[in-house]
């Protein structure tokens, strides 16, 4: 039994539909189907959910929603045309559209929440139809139906564990089922959304309640590749990796895959296989459990992200002041800031930070509290930060990996401000200047590859 779930551009206009229903036409062991909302049809197109957010916003300024709402319904609309479906069996999906505006919500998160969703549920609900105009057995299967419950956070729900059983009683469906991705019910009934795009979580998690043989990711490229096409003309397409070392990519800037949508399925060991709706054929890559892996290059993929910074504090005698760390800990914990690593030295430490938790005013603040209650001899906060991380399973047995990733950064005179390894000894981090970013990961994809 297969879990196939199919991203936004998959998804986008009737011809992506045609592709769709041709896929799960192909293998009839693909029975559970998870939908995301259309996505773009063309780059300076909008995301259904995008304008959904609109929407929502439109309604909470009590502003006229007609105009919006019904540039929303015309992407449903267009679709549903292509397949010349009849407007009798459009309606009632027509009126959850109006229905978002007249519903009752605890608050003004689960209103954006309700809103976002149905960008999911009425593609899900309008492929189920088409299905069953073409004569497929095919079922629509909402949250509240399958027991697909989370927990009471708005905008970013975590699946509850009650949710895995409710869903092991679908593993022997007869019938096509679709469900729509990025979303569940709480247990009091309201609909609450993973973080942007959770529809690759929703997968993952049907993939583990279900217990299913494969979990398929539909999505717009041939494969994963050793880095990005952006900055790497024509990367190497990696056609098998390991869990971990895609979450490793996927945190550093890999983003075909929703990283924490790996985690159902590790925790399932159902393997995964990204794959391109426009070219079903190809064989995509295969991500797999740890075990019995034999890797056949060094690294697997070099990956970067720009959106850190770093603060950075040097203190005569750090290593021999205890508690220092802790209150240092305790000032995040006040703030509400998580930290991403901490390399430190006897007299220096440094925090890596996601920058998206800071405005300057949070940051000014927190550096200020720092400054008064730990008195270092110095703190500088460094906004000019980025990350390279380059991962493989094959690095855990080679002597001399660190001397090649080095090697070529040195003589091109980039300059690396942080060095981390872990523990797993598949992966290792650099910290550079967002200016050294595109320089260092060719040059570093180039000694591999």
């Amino acid at each position: 039994m297969k879990v196939v779930k199919f991203g936004g551009s998959s998804l986008a206009d009737g011809e992506q539909f045609q592709k769709v229903i041709e896929i799960i036409n192909a293998d009839k062991t693909r029975k559970v189907i998870v939908t995301s909302a259309p996505g773009k049809r063309f780059s300076q197109d909008l995301k259904v959910t995008d304008l959904l957010i609109e929407y929502a916003k439109n309604t909470l300024n009590r502003q006229d929603t007609s105009a919006i709402r019904q540039q929303i319904w015309e992407r449903y609309q267009q679709i549903a045309d292509f397949f010349r479906i009849s407007p009798t069996l459009l309606e009632p999906l027509k009126q959850e559209l109006l229905k978002l505006t007249k519903t009752t919500y605890p608050n003004q998160d689960f209103l954006m929440a309700a809103f976002k969703a149905h960008g999911e549920k009425i593609n899900a609900q309008l492929l189920t139809i088409i299905l069953q105009e073409q004569n497929l057995p095919a079922r629509f299967l909402a949250p509240e139906d399958s027991g697909f419950l989370v927990s009471g956070v708005a905008n970013d729900a975590k699946i509850l564990d009650k949710t895995y059983d409710n869903l092991q009683r679908w593993r022997q469906t007869q019938t096509l089922i679709i469900v729509p991705g990025f979303y569940g019910v709480t247990e009091s009934g309201n609909i609450a959304t993973f973080s942007r795009g959770g529809s690759d979580i929703t997968g993952a998690i049907w993939a583990r309640g279900v217990q299913a043989d494969l979990y398929e990711n539909f999505t717009d490229v041939n494969a994963i590749y050793a880095a990005d096409p952006r900055i790497v003309s024509k990367p190497q397409a990696i056609k098998i990796m390991t869990y971990r070392e895609l979450r490793e990519l996927s945190y550093a800037g890999f983003s075909v895959f929703h990283d924490e949508a790996l985690i159902p399925a590790i925790q399932g060991q159902v393997p995964i296989n990204v794959k391109n709706t426009n070219h079903p054929d190809l064989p995509g890559t295969m991500i797999v459990p740890e075990k019995n892996f034999h890797p056949q290059n060094v690294i697997t993929g070099v990956a970067s992200s720009n959106h850190f910074a770093a603060l950075y504090l040097h203190r005569y005698l750090l290593n021999k002041e205890i508690g220092f760390t802790l209150k240092l800990l305790q000032i995040f914990y006040k703030f509400n800031i998580s930290y991403e690593h901490m390399p430190s030295g006897i007299d220096d430490l440094t925090v890596i930070f996601d920058k998206h938790q800071f405005t300057k005013k949070i940051q000014q603040k927190m550096c200020a509290e720092i400054q008064k209650e730990l008195q270092p001899d110095s703190l500088e906060w460094i906004d000019d930060y980025a990350i390279i991380m380059v991962v493989g399973e094959g690095m855990r047995n080679k002597i001399g990996v660190m001397k090649r990733i080095t090697a070529p950064l040195a003589k091109q005179h980039v300059a690396i401000h942080m060095i981390n390894q872990g523990a797993s000894r598949i992966s290792i981090m650099l910290g550079t200047k967002k200016a050294d970013v595109v320089e260092a990961v060719t040059q570093i994809y180039h000694q591999f590859f």
